[in-house]
């Protein structure tokens, strides 16, 4: 989203010329993701915008960030916890303890591919995680995250997919 934001899939997959290369594609997608739903909390949680002037003189602003490494499906991603200058902002997605992202990949996918609305989506996390969410701060991560995929979604298609495949293929070892 921030590198990759103005990009098309198409440029993104275009400089990709290993699986390698996907595979870090991918990385940094997760991790972009991951810093715009912690940056909606923090607005969640301080109650304006970053650069807002609703924001002067509250008693409580953005301490710059806590930077933490967490294991992943995709390996280990090195991530930057936004601080607050009470101390008191406790990030819901990925607690400050936590080192693993528990399937959150999984969920943020199945949440786009369902076309969730921000209730359904405020249930699932409430269901999976125990996290109680409010439909504001739903709305503000997928507001978010949103324009980037319906750019993916809207993006051109090939008229032909070549396809392989595999099937009862038997090693002698």
């Amino acid at each position: 989203m921030q590198d990759y934001a103005n990009k098309t899939i198409k440029e993104l997959a275009g400089e990709c010329d290993t699986v390698e290369d996907v595979h870090n594609l991918l990385k940094n997608l997760f991790k972009d993701t991951l810093q715009q739903i912690f940056e909606a909390e923090m607005e969640d949680h301080l109650g304006y915008n970053k650069h807002s002037l609703e924001g002067n003189n509250t008693g409580n602003s953005r301490n710059g960030y806590s930077k933490k490494t967490i294991q992943t499906k995709l390996g280990k991603t090195d991530i930057e916890i936004p601080r607050d200058r009470n101390g008191d902002f406790e990030p819901r997605v990925i607690k400050k303890y936590e080192t693993t992202s528990n399937d959150l990949e999984d969920q943020i996918i199945a949440m786009y591919a369902k076309g969730m609305s921000t209730r359904d989506i405020e249930s699932h996390m409430r269901d999976i995680y125990g996290i109680d969410v409010s439909p504001t701060m739903v709305s503000k991560v997928t507001d978010k995250i949103l324009p980037v995929v319906t750019e993916w979604q809207s993006r051109p298609l090939e008229r032909i997919y070549p396809i392989i495949y595999l099937d009862a293929i038997h090693f002698k070892v």
